[in-house]
């Protein structure tokens, strides 16, 4: 239910872009049309203010220089004026009392009652004499009104007064801003549909990824991605190709894994099952019996190493390997490891070969790993090697670290394979027992213990690993002592006799 309610709430990535983007420049470009669309009436209707203002200026102007003349009638002079005042087609010119009435209009007309006349107000107030407003008449037309106070003292009329329609003002004003919202949507739009193919070019290719990766969820990994484009979209198509081509290797390696592992395992259950019965209806045969309890030994013994190998791989995937680190002698172990191989060797008719110096500084480590290390890797070289091939472990120390080279002659690996064998699960020849993960748990080791594996195969040839780990730093050896050390190192091989050590 919960999972449904996720679902329906889910917002994708247009209805994202739309209200987180889209929404705030749209929002940003409707505050920004507001303010241009004030500005432009300010500025006409600032415009017409100043216009009408200077044209007051010119008739108060000519007003005050006749009053100045005696021999001028000051009333007949206002009358004449505003009667005779040549634009009053676009201005009506007033001449307003002393009492505050319109006594005589450019126009004829004198106006109405109910018109306001706050401008003649202020007028009065103000310390320039002038007054504007804009209200509509009783017509219904909007109007700009100014006023001037310019009779002197004694005088009949008081102030002059001019009416301008704001008819032709206010149609430039909505023609502008219907050009800025044109303008405005058009931004919008263009936004809206450039974005639109924008998040359809990236949403197409998502839900084609999503489909795709779903079906690698349920472990189908036959379909790949068409990269169609050289940006991010085209660079994550190919991870996400190559993810499926590791992840379809990892699951074939596993099932590999599992088939061998399952081989492995009933190959010595048989053979366990079968000697035990053997030797419970022979018991008497003392023969038959001893060797009954060496193959069900050396089987039970391969049944342990399986486990430990799983196990060993269990606690590395889980970062739960632990070491108990020590100061440690490399020869004990190496020299044990060769001991253990020597008869194994022998009655497989292949020469075991152990090159070992009288002396090499010692590492810090876990001995048991390190000799676990050193098992896997001698195992696999006599595993791989057929009847006549040669064996050779050889130490020896190099610029402050302990090498170890493990070599043989036996099939070796391919160039296609050899990349690949310290990989889990994987088996370069799956004719020979093993289960796939030994290296790659001996790598793991090495590497924590700050040492390196590294493996050369030449197919038909034969392998070689190289195990280096660093030394214990100790006081420097004098000249002398480190020439004999030298002299050891390449002394005469020790065989797979009873000579090895």
């Amino acid at each position: 239910m919960s999972g449904k309610k996720r679902k329906s709430g889910r917002l994708s990535i247009t209805q994202h872009w739309l209200r987180n983007n889209l929404g705030v420049v749209v929002g940003i470009l409707v505050v920004l049309e507001i303010l241009l669309i004030v500005v432009v009436r300010n500025y006409y209707y600032s415009s017409t203010r100043q216009y009408l203002t200077s044209k007051m200026k010119i008739v108060t102007t000519a007003v005050v220089n006749a009053s100045g003349d005696e021999q001028t009638n000051y009333n007949s002079q206002i009358r004449s004026l505003v009667e005779s005042y040549d634009e009053k087609d676009k201005i009506e010119l007033m001449a307003i009392k002393t009492d505050g009435e319109v006594d005589v209009t450019s126009s004829g007309f004198s106006p109405s009652e109910n018109d306001n006349m706050t401008d003649y107000e202020d007028a009065k107030k103000s310390d320039t004499g002038i007054g504007t407003q804009i209200y509509e008449l009783s017509t219904g037309e909007k109007v700009m009104a100014i006023t001037s106070v310019i009779s002197p003292k004694g005088r009949e009329y008081e102030a002059l007064r001019m009416l301008s329609s704001m008819k032709n003002i206010d149609h430039q004003i909505f023609i502008m801003s219907m050009i800025i919202t044109a303008i405005v949507v058009a931004v919008i739009m263009l936004m809206f549909f450039s974005g639109m193919f924008f998040i359809k070019s990236i949403v197409l290719p998502i839900r084609s990824i999503n489909s795709i990766t779903r079906r690698y969820a349920t472990g189908d990994f036959s379909e790949r991605l068409e990269k169609k484009r050289n940006d991010e979209l085209g660079e994550l198509c190919d991870s996400i190709n190559y993810m499926a081509q590791e992840l379809s290797n990892t699951e074939q390696m596993k099932n590999e894994f599992i088939s061998s592992v399952s081989h492995e395992l009933r190959t010595p259950l048989t053979a366990i099952r079968g000697w035990t019965e053997t030797v419970t209806s022979m018991y008497e045969d003392k023969e038959t019996f001893k060797k009954g309890m060496r193959v069900i030994t050396s089987e039970t013994e391969r049944l342990s190493q399986m486990v430990e190998e799983l196990l060993d791989f269990s606690r590395i995937q889980d970062n739960r390997l632990t070491l108990i680190m020590d100061t440690i002698d490399i020869l004990a172990e190496l020299g044990e490891t060769v001991l253990i191989y020597q008869e194994r060797a022998k009655a497989l008719g292949i020469t075991l070969n152990y090159y070992e110096p009288k002396m090499l500084p010692f590492v810090y480590g876990d001995k048991n790993r390190l000799r676990q290390v050193f098992i896997n890797i001698v195992d696999n070289a006599i595993k791989y090697s057929n009847k006549g091939d040669t064996v050779s472990v050889e130490a020896y120390e190099e610029d402050n670290e302990v090498c170890i080279s493990i070599s043989d002659t036996g099939m070796g690996i391919s160039k296609d394979d050899l990349p690949k064998v310290k990989t889990k699960f994987f088996k370069a020849n799956h004719t020979r027992r093993g289960s796939g993960i030994g290296l790659a748990v001996a790598d793991e080791i090495i590497q924590r213990h700050g040492g390196t594996l590294e493996i050369n195969s030449e197919q038909g040839v034969g392998t070689t690993v190289m195990i280096t780990l660093p030394c214990i730093e100790q006081k420097k050896k004098p000249d002398n002592q480190a020439t004999v050390d030298v002299e050891l190192i390449s002394s005469e091989p020790i065989e797979n006799n009873d000579n090895v050590q």
